[in-house]
């Protein structure tokens, strides 16, 4: 075997598509042992007032699974229903491809994880000190 060296490097996004596209599918299947077409998609889903963003929610859907990467809001539009209405949309998009629930993270003993919980999640998990040494919840919510 022939030793090689590699320079390991941060670069731009868009620099790896390629490289993904093309290996990206056969290391989930062999890292899951999960031999799926794998067909990731990504959707943003935007509320809008008057023209302006008010609030944006990232769902990852991945072998008939959907997952909330973020809910942002902004801070005038919260408690008005924009969350719950971008939720909402989430999981009528995760029901149109299949999934069977919808997850996401949040702190484990913060306002967010109540707000989750009164839009229908449970939690799953709780890992500790995960994320800025914070406990956080792994929450889902079973569509079908």
């Amino acid at each position: 075997m022939i030793e090689r060296t590699y320079e390991i490097q941060d670069v731009a996004p868009e620099r790896t598509r390629a490289f993904r596209t093309e290996h990206e599918r056969e290391a989930l299947s062999t890292q899951w042992n999960f031999r799926v077409i794998w067909h990731e998609q990504r959707h943003e889903i935007a509320a809008t007032h008057a023209g302006e963003f008010v609030g944006v929610l990232a769902l990852r859907i991945a072998a008939s699974l959907a997952h909330v990467d973020s809910l942002l809001v902004a801070h005038e539009e919260r408690r008005r229903g924009v969350g719950r209405a971008l939720l909402d949309r989430a999981e009528i998009v995760a029901n149109y491809y299949n999934c069977h629930k919808v997850t996401l993270e949040a702190p484990a003993d913060l306002p967010a994880r109540t707000f989750f919980e009164a839009c229908g999640y449970h939690v799953e998990a709780i890992l500790p000190q995960h994320t800025w040494k914070l406990d956080v919840a792994i929450m889902r919510k079973f569509l079908l």
